[in-house]
């Protein structure tokens, strides 16, 4: 999908996103995991290297892809590094730009924004004599919208340089998310997410391909207390982003409502001090050359 059709997150779900965000902790779970593990990482990739190339895959509003590039500036201090960006959303895009220039770790590195959806990325690549490469290709929270899982995981492996690693960001397998999209899938998916993939479903084609990796568990949880109460504006909104609709309470009948919430509240969570805690545990895949 390029920049004028529709993108996972334009509008009203740019907004719901950044709520979601705001209220789940993922972001600092996620930076958590990456701090433990990149560096690392990091050095081992850029060994003998005289230069670092990155590619980030639906990178939303940067905010991850700006503290990856501030380990990878820490880990790799003296090479310079070179960025390019798919993301569908102009607007998220612009607020990644705003990001940028105002991110003292990653001043003079040169970005190539591609505004468009990633299976359009891989069109315009493939029409191409010289592809470039990479050294670090992450894709956080965005293998949901592609249309062919397998396919689209082999193309951006076979973009890796020597050494390199394709980093996959997911929801994990069991947990709260593939719970709940798993059981509901017939009337959650729709045309913007029509297969719904937890990790379950990447490490089966990763070991279909015959690929390298390793899995490091995320833990997170966040509180959904209030999105059984249909007067709380925090639980409506929530709920409108546990089900990718821009309302809940409006897109299904009363009897799947009464259903999600009783399977959200009862197989989705766990209570802790009488507040319903959502598992959005997520998993992390290093995927090798």
């Amino acid at each position: 999908m390029a920049s004028e059709e529709m993108s996972c997150y334009e509008g009203a779900s740019v907004q719901s996103f950044q709520f979601y965000l705001d209220h789940s902790g993922e972001h600092e779970a996620m930076l958590k995991c990456l701090r433990d593990l990149l560096p690392a990482e990091f050095k081992r990739i850029s060994a003998d290297k005289q230069g670092l190339d990155v590619l980030g895959l639906g990178s939303g509003g940067g905010e991850m892809d700006v503290q990856i590039l501030g380990l990878l500036k820490a880990a790799c201090p003296d090479l310079p590094i070179t960025v390019d960006v798919v993301e569908g959303s102009s607007k998220l895009t612009e607020g990644f730009k705003a990001l940028v220039a105002k991110s003292p770790d990653i001043q003079g590195v040169p970005f190539t924004w591609h505004i468009m959806h990633s299976d359009s990325y891989i069109n315009q690549v493939k029409a191409k004599v010289d592809a470039k490469k990479f050294d670090f290709i992450h894709s956080i929270q965005m293998i949901y919208y592609v249309d062919a899982l397998t396919e689209t995981i082999e193309f951006y492996h076979g973009l890796l340089k020597k050494k390199g690693t394709f980093m996959i960001i997911v929801e994990a397998h069991d947990s709260g998310w593939d719970r709940l999209w798993s059981t509901y899938s017939g009337v959650l998916c729709d045309e913007v997410i029509k297969e719904y993939r937890s990790s379950k479903q990447v490490i089966a084609s990763l070991n279909s391909l015959g690929l390298k990796f390793e899995e490091h568990a995320i833990p997170n949880c966040f509180d959904v207390t209030e999105c059984a109460d249909p007067g709380s504006t925090k639980g409506r909104r929530l709920l409108n982003f546990l089900t990718a609709r821009d309302d809940f309470h409006q897109s299904f009948t009363p009897e799947i409502r009464a259903e999600i919430l009783d399977f959200l509240k009862n197989k989705c969570s766990t209570e802790k001090d009488g507040r319903v805690m959502f598992d959005a545990t997520l998993s992390c895949l290093l995927v090798r050359a």
